[in-house]
């Protein structure tokens, strides 16, 4: 087998291997990012907090938590006058129903939000002393990481007319997120998510690069494929999102009435995912149309041509260059923008995709300069101005001889760009077919 073909061969190979790396590096980051770092734990928290079908769900838990610390019908009773007394009862069940819609409207208040947030921040930060060996205030051994609603509850109660405030002692209303004798699987699991989310990224990288640097006369189409696999890769990773979250949405609802909140924690839980797919198939589309603006087509050719005075200047095409990445960070289409290393990451590509481009456009058209180019600019809008007359000022009769001096003023141009050797043989005789069927 010839050196050349070999080569294209294991270039695909890797790219498939690259793409299959690179879906589980998705994967790895995102855990670590969502699990690992507080501040995206109390984000995607306070979102959770804030979505109704998630409210709906936590006003029972709050609510039951608050009768089962408090004995709101013996307080009743104490309060009420000797010979109404009996009616604490039931009137322990309004209250019980008044705490409901109470609740419902204390979660959607920020000083609700604000504590929950800062609960989950306490939680999560506990989280991490633990699983890295704890320090002074926590101790990994027998520790617990836990997540404290007491202050929540008492907010709950002040808004339904119960007083709770010294009666529900800190640590008595939690949720246990970690226990003791579950310390070793967890640190084990920490570090092994926190070396893979460096490791698999980088190796992904490093398998892109060598598929592109292979096949050396035919790296325009590995880099296409390159991101042709981005994009796979980001599409494979929302399909995997859609199934996984229906598996365990399934799984964790076991009645109708839960579903809806299932499906709230899922869906916000796994947001960043999303976003880390889709910025893979903005990364991948960014790619692919860089590899066909090197291409051989006419229309790159042509684009290529008119942009070859400014590649060809550093001094004007970098700070070109800067104004572009200026409007992607301030866009801030994808999560990556907004984090250092995912930005350097862009910066460099965006270098090197000038670089390529600049030189393909100098080995093309080396005697291209800027009054050629706006030349021709000036000739295409005389000739559109004058076309478009011509079809203001003919007769209806007379459309089909403007179209028959469009095709021929289009065939001219086509000869001129194959004389000037813009275009080869092949090129011109599928451009002069296209026009001649239009």
């Amino acid at each position: 087998m010839p050196a050349p073909i070999r080569l294209r061969r294991t270039s695909i190979a890797i790219t498939v291997l690259a793409s299959v790396v690179a879906f589980f590096a998705v994967f790895a980051v995102w855990a670590q990012r969502q699990l690992l770092e507080s501040d995206t734990w109390t984000q995607t928290s306070t979102k959770l907090l804030a979505d109704e079908r998630v409210q709906t769900a936590l006003d029972d838990f709050l609510v039951q938590a608050l009768f089962d610390n408090v004995d709101v019908q013996a307080q009743l009773s104490k309060a009420l006058p000797d010979n109404i007394q009996g009616l604490a009862g039931p009137a322990a069940s309004g209250v019980r129903e008044l705490a409901l819609r109470a609740a419902a409207e204390a979660l959607k208040s920020p000083q609700v939000q604000d504590l929950w947030a800062k609960a989950n921040l306490r939680a999560h930060e506990t989280f991490l002393q633990i699983v890295e060996g704890g320090n002074a205030t926590v101790s990994t051994s027998g520790g617990l990481v836990t997540l404290d609603l007491g202050r929540l509850i008492t907010q709950v109660g002040d808004t339904a007319g119960v007083d709770l405030h010294g009666k529900i002692q800190p640590g008595e209303v939690q949720i246990v997120i970690l226990r003791s004798d579950q310390l070793g699987f967890v640190q084990d699991m920490v570090n092994v998510l926190r070396q893979l989310s460096l490791a698999l990224p980088a190796l992904a990288i490093a398998l892109f690069a060598l598929a592109i640097y292979l096949p050396r006369g035919r790296r325009r189409e590995a880099v296409r494929a390159a991101g042709i696999a981005f994009i796979c890769v980001g599409v494979a990773v929302l399909v995997t999102r859609s199934v996984a979250g229906g598996i365990i949405v399934n799984e964790l609802a076991k009645t109708e009435a839960v579903r809806p909140a299932a499906d709230a924690v899922w869906g916000i839980f796994t947001t960043l995912l999303r976003d880390q797919a889709v910025a893979m198939i903005a990364y991948g589309a960014l790619i692919v149309v860089g590899a066909w603006l090197a291409g051989r087509t006419a229309t790159a050719r042509e684009i290529r041509r008119a942009m070859t005075p400014v590649l060809e200047r550093r001094a004007w095409g970098y700070p070109a260059l800067a104004i572009i990445v200026l409007l992607v960070f301030w866009w801030s289409p994808t999560e990556g923008t907004s984090r250092l290393i995912p930005s350097l990451v862009l910066i460099a590509l965006f270098i090197v995709g000038f670089e390529a481009l600049r030189h393909q456009a100098m080995r093309d058209f080396p005697d291209e300069t800027a009054e050629q180019a706006l030349d021709r600019w000036k000739e295409r809008f005389t000739g559109l101005r004058a076309r478009m007359r011509r079809r203001r000022e003919a007769p209806e009769e007379a459309q089909e001889a403007v179209a028959t001096d469009v095709r021929l003023e289009a065939l001219e141009r086509l000869a001129r760009l194959r004389d000037s050797g813009v275009l080869d043989g092949d090129e011109f005789a599928r451009e002069k077919e296209r026009i001649l069927a239009s």
